[in-house]
């Protein structure tokens, strides 16, 4: 198959972007516009973490409601696309040979990472799906190098769909409007990711939390970034990334997607 696939990066916000009618859901609502079909879809969630490298064979993956105290029409949303069992063991072969020691995983659904702005962006549910965990506790460079592992996949028309947050502080959230403007040091973070990005600045970004302005503030913990190494690393090296889109909610939430080529 010769269709070009980029890789994508997309912040998926909080839960309730699948009922608020922001910019970031607008933009998710077309973001199936923004790549060919894909024959089949590998989400990287922030949501689901293990030791290892982890991917779901299920057949029919559920619809996981990994949230608390949401409005309850949340919790009537399903996304019953297919599951993507062939897919996943391409993909567990290709960690295996990456020496990154995958395991796969038979009952693991789709959290709200994946299911949220797959639900928004590919409505029909009709594209096979499976997702992949990260590692919350390795660095960036492990993400990026299974990043790398997964670059084959493009070329057979597989969507690798990264889903995390351009910066996410949950401390700094609550209390905030979904409109409220952006404080200066989310917005600094904000700038730099967005330049490294455009300048294909693979080292800086893999040191983010030295090199990013307010970088451990945006992020106290890496796991919502970890995502966007791997679409960064199954993308072309050294090639800049794409700006898809930039919004933010509730002030602290950058929205920003990313597509790599």
């Amino acid at each position: 198959m010769n269709t070009f696939m980029p890789s994508l990066f997309v912040s998926h916000g909080a839960p309730t972007i699948a009922l608020d009618q922001s910019e970031a859901h607008q933009f998710l609502e077309k973001l199936g516009g923004t790549v060919p079909k894909p024959k089949s879809i590998l989400v990287v969630s922030a949501h689901w973490e293990t030791e290892t490298p982890h991917v779901s064979t299920a057949k029919n993956p559920e619809t996981i409601y990994d949230f608390y105290g949401f409005p309850e029409a949340l919790y009537e949303m399903t996304y019953p696309a297919p599951g993507a069992p062939s897919l996943a063991l391409q993909v567990a072969n290709l960690i295996e040979g990456a020496g990154m020691g995958p395991v796969t995983s038979e009952d693991r659904g789709l959290d709200h990472g994946a299911w949220v702005p797959l639900m928004l962006g590919f409505p029909e549910a009709n594209i096979p799906v499976t997702q992949l965990s990260i590692q919350s506790h390795l660095d960036p460079a492990h993400h990026y190098q299974l990043g790398q592992a997964l670059r084959p996949l493009r070329d057979e028309g597989v969507l690798i769909l990264a889903s995390g947050n351009l910066t996410h502080n949950l401390g700094e959230f609550r209390g905030r409007p979904l409109d409220a403007p952006p404080p200066d040091w989310v917005k600094a973070f904000d700038a730099w990711a967005s330049w490294a990005i455009a300048e294909g600045r693979i080292d800086d970004l893999l040191n983010y939390r030295s090199r990013g302005p307010e970088a451990v503030r945006n992020h106290p913990t890496d796991e919502h970034l970890l995502p966007l190494f791997v679409a960064l690393g199954a993308g072309d090296a050294g090639q800049p990334g794409r700006h898809l889109h930039k919004s933010y909610s509730y002030g602290v939430l950058a929205m920003d997607a990313y597509a790599f080529p």
